[in-house]
């Protein structure tokens, strides 16, 4: 009877999810006991990697995921179910924004060869974790796109949202990675211009766009000192800036989880005689003189 009793409270201690309320976009993080090998929600299934005497690991939160509870399962290596977590999720009410582009740039798309390699990349898996907490600003420029925002370009909406942040950067400015890592992706891209991805282990990735000019190469060790490209407007953009994602497998997140990025100076509102041309509703300034670059889930950005 005691013991009965007590295995559900020992299985509470030992399988975790944290925090119990997140937010549309978010990542959980999961511990759990050593004899588990993966954690699921729904059809998706992550791997959970040792830790001290433990298992831990991540589990994303689709920005398109309904409010509600939910309940993650820890699987051991026959799939068989050793306990059930719930959590919340909530509503981020991200906001939407408005994007005002040249036609030209507007109408460039991604090559079928960019949508593969991007694709590739977000699907591998390194076992070995580079990261560690707390991660850094690749930039040091305020932020003026935020994560999620519902994209409209010229007026029209596009059904996809901005799947990292933006950062005011000078042209020439040295980007670095958010953490240390192994760089995957390498390349001059039509949509992305410049890019650069760096693998960060145990399913945590970012990748960096626009860039004038490309410093790494695929295969390098690079650590949050090393210098990825340079600030640049090549690929979908208007003007020098920077436009990052973090993705926890393949899923883009948001990176106010993880780092504190502080929005650019709120601009003044136009008033009658001076009607607004980029329209948001976010609450931080646009890029300066019409910079604006575009990220959304549908280029897999």
């Amino acid at each position: 009877m005691l013991l009965s009793i007590l295995l559900p409270l020992l299985n509470a201690e030992t399988f975790a999810v944290k925090p119990l309320r997140v937010r549309q976009g978010e990542a959980l993080r999961l511990t759990a006991d050593a004899s588990a090998e993966a954690a699921k929600l729904g059809k998706r299934k992550v791997p959970l990697f040792p830790d001290g005497q433990s298992k831990t690991g991540l589990m994303p939160i689709g920005i398109g995921a309904k409010p509600g509870t939910y309940s993650i399962e820890f699987l051991d290596s026959e799939n068989s179910v050793l306990a059930k977590t719930s959590f919340t999720v909530i509503d981020a009410h991200y906001p939407k924004q408005n994007v005002v582009l040249p036609k030209a740039v507007a109408e460039l798309k991604s090559s079928p060869e960019e949508r593969e390699n991007v694709n590739a990349f977000r699907a591998e898996e390194t076992p070995e974790r580079f990261w560690q907490e707390p991660l850094h600003r690749p930039i040091p420029g305020c932020m003026t796109s935020l994560f999620g925002v519902e994209r409209y370009i010229n007026g029209k909406p596009t059904g996809d949202y901005h799947a990292g942040i933006d950062q005011r950067g000078a042209a020439g400015t040295p980007i670095h990675p958010v953490a240390n890592g192994i760089v995957r992706l390498a390349a001059q891209y039509e949509l992305r211009g410049g890019t650069v991805a760096v693998d960060h282990g145990q399913g945590v990735t970012s990748i960096y766009l626009h860039m004038s000019k490309v410093l790494a190469k695929p295969g390098d060790r690079v650590t949050i000192a090393d210098s990825l490209g340079l600030v640049g407007s090549t690929g979908r953009s208007t003007a020098p800036h920077l436009h990052w994602t973090l993705y926890v497998h393949g899923e883009p997140v948001n990176p106010n989880q993880w780092i504190r990025n502080v929005p650019c100076a709120v601009r003044p509102v136009p008033n009658a005689h001076q009607p607004a041309k980029h329209t948001q509703t976010a609450t931080f300034s646009p890029h300066p003189a019409g910079a604006e670059g575009s990220d959304s889930s549908a280029i897999q950005r």
